[in-house]
């Protein structure tokens, strides 16, 4: 009578979730800060080695993320009355970076994408901001699905320097960053915080060396697979 072999699951860290060799918990301290964090996450992102959510929920434990493909309006995420001006969503899109004026580096751009007069005003009356988190297109999908987006104010982001990320997932075009580096960017700018930047780029620069020996650039995200749990669908 032959015995099936079943290889034990991999250990999997409880608060992240991710596999104990790419949990970087130990290099994450909560940040507290006056704005507001919504995450609408793309249902294929969860469970992908390389995302950058876990880090984020660690780091900012009143931020509120919700997976899924579309909702009816911001009040309904929230649950909650909301005055919708007053949240900014981070969106990139068509928007070219290059083109935009070189004394800032985050701006609130009309439905053309155009920098808005009232630059500062805008920015100051954010109570909280918006990120999508997939892929490039998987954050498309997100953008085109929610048109209640479209009344909020949209935020686009100069990124002062280069993707850590780039070292396992390439990103699709110049201006682009991974969902935790934005995050880390624009409340850095919102709350003029240099610190919230740096204390999310510590984990993240630990997470990308430990993935970047294991697994080689461009080879495509890779899911964690908990034991007796159904499988996720491949990306």
């Amino acid at each position: 009578m032959s015995l099936e072999h079943h290889p034990e699951p991999e250990a999997t860290c409880p608060t992240c979730g991710r596999a104990a060799a790419y949990c970087v918990c130990e290099f994450i301290t909560p940040i507290a800060t006056r704005t507001k964090l919504l995450i609408l996450q793309h249902p294929q992102e969860p469970g992908v080695d390389i995302g950058t959510v876990p880090i984020l929920k660690a780091s900012f434990p009143s931020s509120l993320i919700r997976t899924g493909l579309s909702w009816p309006n911001l009040k309904k995420v929230l649950g909650r009355e909301v005055e919708n001006q007053r949240w900014g969503v981070l969106y990139l899109g068509s928007v070219h970076v290059e083109n935009l004026p070189k004394e800032r580096s985050l701006f609130v751009v009309d439905k053309k994408g155009d920098p808005r007069a009232d630059q500062e005003q805008a920015l100051q009356r954010l109570e909280g901001i918006v990120v999508l988190d997939g892929t490039w297109s998987q954050a498309k999908t997100l953008w085109w699905r929610n048109a209640w987006l479209l009344k909020l104010s949209r935020l686009v982001l100069r990124p002062a320097r280069h993707s850590i990320y780039d070292k396992v997932r390439r990103e699709p075009r110049k201006g682009c960053l991974s969902t935790v580096e934005s995050v880390g960017e624009v409340l850095s700018l919102l709350e003029g915080r240099p610190d919230i930047q740096e204390g999310l780029a510590k984990p993240l620069r630990e997470l990308v060396e430990r993935l970047a020996k294991t697994r080689p650039r461009g080879s495509g995200p890779q899911r964690r697979h908990r034991g007796g749990a159904r499988r996720r669908r491949p990306q």
